[in-house]
């Protein structure tokens, strides 16, 4: 048995720009962007010797772009719908090629990705790529569909709002109106350019939140067009529900099942999309909002990617605790975002007021679908961990960064910088502070430290920083190797709050064991304040483990340290100071 699963979730464009010039609203001269080749075979390495078995690669598909490539076939795209100059990697132009932007040579860039795929393989790391099924760029036109395929809304009745096989939904008889642009806001921060307004829809189509206006508000997703799954406007239903035990049927049943479907054109051309990039090497998706698509849709799509290859890893970022268990049953999703609840529970304690009471309530409520729960600090949608916004200081997230490793079973992710403090200090144009931009050109100045010129070694790193990503190589590498984090769960934490002097809802303690591995894991969310107490072990869990009365040895799983667990009377005890934010992970020798 081996660890878990750990995602390097790295935003493509950021990852190897060495330019810092972080010009708002700079070009790709003015700013640079980085290439699939600088994930060279160095740059792969220590990725993988960070502790990564699996890297996501966010803003692939080619998504709109404000660049001129008409040379290679492209056509240009209107800044009024472009949000950024770098464009909204969630506004994909065409799902059959990649953004340009990434490749050396754009006439070439499925090749240069496919080596990419190539290389991740040989260091032995999986690929994940976005797939975003509820909306498309307006602009959506694929320039490479394979045979027999056709470009969303190629084949549409715009005469008829709604029609079954229509993959987008219309405003018979207007015309698309750009937003009203409010708080001085104007696109390419009011550079005069060419395309600005080429834009020509008519009938206007829905706006990919959902808006039916054909002028939608600037803060509707105004970029981006609805996809029709066959949901009538007035909510009906084009397409059957799923009986309602299959959630206890496995794959190749909802398989089966979909053969005698007639299902709508969109859930064809989903599907097909996702099959082509796992024949092109790809193992595995992130589906964007994948609450706002039916569940049978994902059934249909994620059993045919499961017959293709069974152990594709499909995750997808769901905020609807209440759907968590039909999208995993009856939409056969491996994983989804453990947001609610975890992750905000953990980022009320990191900011200073919330309790570590939380999060063994949230374990115990998850505890049927825990190993389905993906964990995360930071991630493209969140502010930076180091951002003023959020803590301010990156150290203040090493108890978190330890619960949301080794708590569960499930799969862990980090955002690329995040293991060497980056706080996205930056004012990039569009996008806004706390989060790195990922509508921009820019560079990331504290990863870019670590990148050093393309040497991959950190060479620039501050002592700080350095120490911090020692602290993630060393806790990432124990995860993806610690047996005990597939096993069993267990909270001491109320046990000890109950009966432990100087214990308290600022410390957090569980246990994760198979037969071949015990662990006691404490840790301290102070910042500035350390606690020395007689962590106790239950006589039930002494048991369990068929410890005797007597003294073992533990060992401080990340930096080696020597403890001791004394057992009395069947009951354990374990002397524990913590230091402010210190954890410790102990094994039982």
């Amino acid at each position: 048995m081996r660890g878990k699963v750990v995602i390097y979730h790295v935003f493509t464009r950021l990852f190897g720009n060495t330019k810092t010039t972080n010009k708002p609203w700079g070009t790709i001269e003015e700013n640079g962007v980085g290439k699939f080749a600088d994930f060279d075979d160095k740059a792969l390495s220590e990725i993988k010797n960070l502790g990564v078995s699996h890297i996501w690669y966010t803003g692939v598909p080619h998504h709109a772009v404000i660049r001129d490539y008409t040379d290679y076939g492209i056509s240009n795209d209107d800044p009024n719908v472009v949000k950024g100059r770098a464009g909204s990697p969630y506004a994909v132009k065409d799902y059959y090629n990649v953004n340009p932007d990434l490749a050396i040579d754009p006439s070439n860039r499925l090749v240069e990705y496919k080596e990419l795929i190539e290389r991740t393989h040989k260091h032995g790391m999986k690929v994940i790529i976005d797939i975003v099924p509820n909306h498309v760029a307006r602009a959506y036109h694929s320039i490479t569909n394979p045979d027999g395929a056709t470009s969303f809304g190629a084949d549409d009745d715009t005469d008829k709002e709604y029609q079954k096989n229509n993959n987008f939904y219309y405003i018979p008889g207007s015309s698309f109106k750009v937003p009203d642009w409010k708080d001085g806001y104007r696109p390419l921060g009011g550079e005069k350019n060419k395309s600005i307004g080429t834009l020509k829809e008519k009938p206007a189509k829905w706006t990919g939140n959902g808006s039916r206006s054909p002028k939608p508000d600037m803060n509707d997703w105004y970029e981006t067009i609805r996809v029709n799954y066959g949901i009538k406007p007035d909510g009906g239903l084009d397409f059957d529900l799923l009986p309602y035990d299959f959630g206890e049927k496995d794959y190749k049943e909802h398989f089966r099942f979909s053969q005698h479907r007639d299902v709508p054109d969109s859930w064809i051309k989903f599907r097909d999309i996702a099959l082509y990039w796992l024949d092109f090497g790809v193992d595995g998706f992130r589906y964007d909002m994948a609450e706002m698509i039916p569940v049978e849709f994902r059934s249909f799509m994620n059993s045919y990617i499961k017959m293709r290859n069974e152990d594709a890893f499909l995750m997808a970022e769901v905020y609807n605790p209440d759907l968590y268990r039909t999208f995993i049953h009856k939409g056969k999703m491996d994983y989804l975002y453990d947001k609610v609840d975890f992750y905000d529970g953990l980022k009320h304690i990191m900011k200073g007021y919330g309790w570590s009471d939380h999060i063994p309530v949230v374990q115990n409520n998850l505890k049927d679908i825990e190993h389905h729960m993906l964990h995360f600090l930071e991630n493209h949608d969140e502010q930076r961990i180091a951002s003023p916004e959020f803590v301010g200081r990156a150290e203040i997230a090493k108890p978190a960064m330890v619960v949301s490793a080794t708590i569960s079973s499930s799969p862990l992710m980090i955002y690329f910088g995040q293991e060497v403090g980056e706080p996205a200090a930056e004012n990039p144009g569009f996008g806004s502070s706390s989060g790195t931009s990922i509508f921009d050109y820019v560079g990331v100045p504290h990863h870019q430290r670590w990148v050093n010129n393309k040497k991959f070694d950190g060479g620039q790193l501050s002592e700080q920083e350095s120490d911090l990503r020692d602290f993630y190589k060393r806790l990432l590498n124990f995860t993806l190797e610690s047996e005990a984090l597939m096993g069993e769960y267990r909270e001491i934490h109320f046990y000890n709050k109950e009966l432990t002097q100087n214990y308290n809802h600022r410390v957090l303690s569980f246990v994760r064991c198979t037969e071949n591995q015990k662990l006691i894991i404490v840790v301290n969310f102070e910042e500035h304040k350390s606690f020395t107490f007689d962590l106790k072990l239950p006589t039930d869990l002494i048991e369990l483990w068929a410890l005797e009365d007597g003294h073992y040895i533990l060992k401080e799983m990340l930096y080696g340290q020597k403890s001791k667990l004394s057992i009395i009377n069947k009951g354990g005890h374990i002397d524990v100071r913590l230091e402010p934010l210190e954890s410790f992970i102990f094994e039982i020798q």
